[in-house]
């Protein structure tokens, strides 16, 4: 994608309301500044890469508040409990 529209991100969200794809925007763009990662590659700004998750629909209403939570499962998963029982 070279290019992020409002319109693209409009289409995902499931309306035309600018103001809820602001209101999506921010909450994600906090998430950000408190250490979750992108769930899209890219070198871009915060805000652009924010815009690019919700265009290619990995950020949605409906999934917003559990995102943190996917993170964090995400690193549980990386640590091994063999290596884990091991080192102990």
């Amino acid at each position: 994608m070279a290019r992020i529209t409002c319109e693209d991100c409009l289409e995902q969200i499931g309306d035309d309301n600018r103001f809820n794809l602001v209101h999506l925007t921010v909450k994600r763009v906090k998430q950000h500044r408190h250490g979750e990662p992108f769930l899209v590659e890219g070198k871009n700004k915060e805000i652009v890469m924010t815009l690019r998750e919700i265009a290619a629909d990995e950020v949605r209403f409906d999934n917003i508040d559990q995102l943190p939570d996917l993170g964090k499962n995400d690193l549980a998963e990386e640590v091994d409990p063999e290596k884990e029982s091991e080192a102990v």
